[in-house]
C-alpha cells in the first residue's frame, strides 16, 4: 500500500510540477508605448528582453509591463495606485514622451513625475527615472524648460536617473519601426544593454532597503 502511495505521489508531481520558487523582487516599468512593446512580438518588447537580460545576469527579480501605448504623465499618474502593487520593490518611471509631442506644457509634465515619484518614495519603491527629450522642432526655449525635468525630479527625491530611455536608438532607422518614433526589436535589445547596469544599480538599492 506504501509503495503505491509512492508510486501515486512520482506520477502526480511529474505531471504537476511544482512551481517555480517566487522572484526576491517586484520591479514595475511605468510607462508608455515605448516600453509596453509597441507593435513588436509578445517576446520582443522592453520588459520581455528585460526580464531575460536580468536572469541571464542572475538576478531574481519579476519584471512587470505596466506600460500603455499613447500614455502621458497624467495618464501614468492616474492609475498609479493600480499600476503598481503593495509587494512592488522597485520603479522604472518612463513617461513624458507623449507629453512632449503633444506639446503639453512642461510644467504640467514636472508636476506629474514629481507627484509619481513623491507617491513611490512615500510608499518606500525604489525609483528610476527613465529620462526624456523634447523633440526638437519645438524649439529651444521649450527643450531647455522640458529636458532638465528628470534630472532635477531624480535629485530632489534621492531617485535614481537614466536620462535617455532612447539613446542609442533615437533617429536611427535601423533601429526604429517604419514610423521612425517606436524601436523595433534591435532597438529593444540596444535600450536594455545599455540601461541594464543602471537598473541593476536600482535592484541593488530595492534590496538593500
Amino acid at each position: 500500500m506504501n509503495r503505491l502511495i509512492t508510486v501515486v505521489f512520482i506520477l502526480f508531481f511529474s505531471f504537476y510540477p511544482v512551481s517555480a520558487q517566487a522572484a526576491d523582487l517586484k520591479l514595475v516599468v511605468l510607462g508608455d508605448s515605448l516600453s509596453a512593446g509597441y507593435q513588436l512580438p509578445s517576446d520582443a518588447g522592453f520588459t520581455t528582453q528585460l526580464q531575460k537580460a536580468l536572469d541571464s545576469r542572475g538576478h531574481s527579480v519579476e519584471v512587470i509591463n505596466a506600460g500603455v501605448s499613447g500614455d502621458t504623465t497624467s495618464g501614468g499618474l492616474s492609475r498609479l495606485d493600480w499600476s503598481v502593487a503593495p509587494d512592488t520593490d522597485a520603479v522604472i518611471v518612463e513617461l513624458g514622451a507623449n507629453d512632449a509631442l503633444r506639446g503639453f506644457s512642461p510644467e504640467i509634465t514636472r508636476k506629474n513625475i514629481e507627484e509619481i515619484t513623491t507617491r513611490l518614495r512615500e510608499r518606500g519603491i525604489e525609483v528610476m527615472l527613465a529620462g526624456m527629450l523634447a523633440p526638437r522642432n519645438l524649439g529651444p526655449e521649450y527643450a531647455d524648460v522640458f529636458d532638465p525635468i528628470y534630472s532635477e525630479v531624480a535629485k530632489a527625491h534621492g531617485a535614481l536617473l537614466y536620462p535617455f530611455f532612447l539613446e542609442g536608438v533615437a533617429l536611427n532607422p535601423d533601429l526604429n519601426l517604419s514610423d521612425g518614433m517606436h524601436p523595433n526589436a534591435d532597438g529593444v535589445a540596444v535600450i536594455v544593454e545599455n540601461i541594464l547596469p543602471k537598473v541593476e544599480d536600482l535592484l541593488a538599492k530595492a534590496q538593500s532597503s
